[in-house]
């Protein structure tokens, strides 16, 4: 099968991880025959630096054109200075090209690999079996809506941002939830701040009307500041998280520690609702920031941007079991033993991102029907 891939390295950390990524795709197709075609564009600070802007129209036209998006990381120091009035991040970059192209879905899975139980803060009690899925509604809520501005008043500074969300808005993301839940262990969890937010009000109303589709799912309600607590205390009762985008955000960096590092976590973000067979638009990327200060060290996990691949396969080319022996790879590598800084501990084998990215792909190039990932 044929695919056009537009891989966007972007900055930091980001073209180191997205390489390792590309290698993986490059083991899947030379073992199963598939021709992924890739087509490389500008993001972030680096050509914010030079045009101004950190989504150049002719990466935008590309985007719109291909099967699916691999990007790294956004982001740069000197523009974390809150004076400054426009940023690579937001805008003009990743947001925009999230908003530009409908991906309202973000899926960001939280899985402990076996081998890692140890490489977490909390007990392994606590932790041991993790598997969890949280969608997070990205392209509405208080990050997009307006007004949102800063002004001077005689008493002092102001600040407005809004947050506003719409019946459909909410309808579509909340049924990601359900489908997803439907297809895994039948439990959604929809979290919200109710009878403090009128849009939480509006959020539980919502999921309440949807549930009578999904008979089958058991819908729970739960308050964000709860979920926070949860995630650290209980972990393991959680099956699909579903909320709006503030939260999302902040709940699924809280949850990337159960899986061992931020660099263990992938994500997707969807232009749809994933079902079984169906080849749907998305991009797809690590959670991970673009770590400037670790750049060109080679000492970044790839892990998260190959499992990032690995939902790829699954979600916009339907190839499921291609998705799996990528997985397996990973599960395989550390296993074995091999580490990355981040999740190293003590007795293990570190290695850096080339030579990690270079031990998965040896999996899956090696990967026989009888064997597994030898």
């Amino acid at each position: 099968m044929k695919f056009f891939i537009v891989v966007l390295p972007g900055d930091g950390v980001g073209p180191e991880v997205v390489a390792e990524g590309v290698k993986a795709l490059g083991a899947v197709g030379t073992t199963f025959g598939h021709d992924f075609q890739l087509g490389y564009g500008l993001i972030g600070a680096a050509v914010f630096e030079l045009q101004r802007t950190a989504l150049p129209q002719t990466t935008l036209e590309m985007c719109k054109r291909c099967d699916a998006i691999l990007l790294g990381a956004v982001g740069e120091p000197k523009w974390e200075d809150p004076t400054v009035k426009v940023r690579p991040e937001f805008g003009y970059g990743l947001t925009r090209l999230r908003k530009e192209l409908g991906l309202f879905a973000n899926l960001r899975p939280v899985r402990l690999y076996p081998a890692l139980v140890d490489s977490t803060n909390l007990k392994p009690e606590v932790v041991n079996g993790v598997d969890f899925i949280l969608v997070r509604e990205l392209t509405g809520g208080i990050y997009f809506a307006e007004p949102k501005r800063t002004w001077q008043t005689p008493e002092g500074r102001q600040a407005v941002d809004t947050l506003i969300y719409s019946e459909k808005e909410i309808e579509r993301i909340i049924r990601v939830g359900f489908k997803l839940a439907r297809s895994r262990r039948k439990k959604l969890t929809s979290v919200d701040k109710f009878q403090i937010l009128q849009s939480s009000e509006l959020w539980r109303q919502v999921a309440e009307e949807l549930a009578r589709e999904y008979p089958d799912v058991q819908l729970e309600h739960m308050l964000v500041d709860a979920c926070a607590m949860r995630i650290i205390q209980r972990p393991t009762e959680f099956d699909v998280i579903v909320t709006e985008n503030l939260f999302g955000d902040i709940l699924s960096d809280e949850a990337s520690m159960l899986a061992g590092s931020m660099g263990m976590m992938p994500s997707a973000s969807l232009a749809g609702i994933p079902q079984e067979g169906r080849r749907l638009f998305g991009l797809y990327e690590p959670i991970h920031g673009s770590s400037p200060h670790r750049a060109g060290q080679n000492v970044a996990n790839p892990i998260a941007t190959v499992l990032s691949v690995a939902m790829m396969l699954r979600y916009s080319f339907g190839l499921t079991k291609e998705a799996q022996i990528v997985e397996a790879a990973v599960d395989a590598v550390l296993s074995e033993g091999y580490r990355t800084y981040d999740i190293m501990d003590e007795g293990k084998i570190r290695v850096g991102t080339k030579e990690m990215g270079d031990l998965i792909a040896g999996k899956v190039a090696n990967w026989s029907p009888r064997i597994g990932a030898s």
